[in-house]
């Protein structure tokens, strides 16, 4: 799922958005979908880029919505439909209500729904109780992702399909395991999992989303270079304690 939050996409040129994207699409060479998001305070630039998106190879497009100005429950609506109308690619709507000035509301996630290509909704909002209500609301329309913020077995365990978040990036091998295990409805060996893993997300919300993720990699042989500035890579101390819970968690 290239340019998410973690990917940096608020720091972006157009084409460096468009050559992550190519590479992704090369990189997996069909083997797994690539989502690749799509962010903009404007329409017809939305519309623009998951048309392009599209035409590099993307399987699906992530939604997102940045403001500058409040945007009403109509303004939101007709952002994200537009943009499921400019390509025949399921679309997931993604609210981050911590970094953007319009939440999607459970009204317009409701009308939402009835989109044919409104296929999934990925909700960071903290709030679990939330992820519940959506679900109640939407039925079997929308397909259901956590973010980081959501503790991944709880979201699992009220239906949630899965999660898209930063740090299974460096804990990719323990994470897949934790979703087999969700599957599997072993529910007791899914948390205890879980608790493990959970200090990896503190660090993920306690520094720099970027800088972490990027820092983690390059602690196990992935030279992805430092966070867009102005943004700032992780320091010494903070560098050798998320590489220390790693080494715990046999990341590396």
């Amino acid at each position: 799922m290239p340019l998410g939050s973690t990917g940096e996409f608020a720091y972006l040129t157009r084409a460096q958005k468009a050559a992550v994207v190519e590479t992704v699409v090369e990189a997996a060479a069909g083997r797994v979908p690539v989502i690749a998001g799509v962010a903009s305070t404007a329409t017809a630039d939305a519309v623009s880029q998951a048309r392009d998106w599209a035409a590099l190879g993307a399987d699906g497009i992530l939604g997102v919505m940045e403001a500058y100005f409040p945007v009403s429950d109509a303004g939101v609506v007709a952002y994200f439909t537009a943009l499921a109308e400019a390509t025949d690619l399921p679309v997931t709507i993604y609210t981050n209500p911590n970094f953007q000035r319009s939440d999607l509301s459970l009204s317009a996630i409701e009308t939402l729904s009835h989109h044919p290509r409104i296929a999934y909704l990925k909700d960071a909002s903290t709030n679990t109780g939330r992820l519940l209500s959506v679900l109640n609301r939407v039925e079997d329309r929308l397909g259901i992702f956590a973010a980081s913020s959501h503790v991944t077995v709880a979201a699992m365990m009220i239906g949630g399909l899965g999660w898209m978040a930063g740090p299974s990036c460096i804990v990719p091998r323990q994470s897949a395991e934790l979703y087999r295990l969700c599957r599997a409805k072993d529910w007791e060996a899914a948390m205890a999992l879980q608790r493990r893993l959970w200090a990896v997300n503190e660090a993920f919300a306690r520094f720099n989303l970027a800088a972490a993720i990027k820092a983690g990699l390059t602690l196990q042989g992935f030279e992805v270079g430092a966070p867009v500035a102005p943004q700032a890579a992780l320091g010494p101390a903070e560098s050798d304690e998320l590489g220390a819970l790693l080494r715990h968690l046999g990341a590396f």
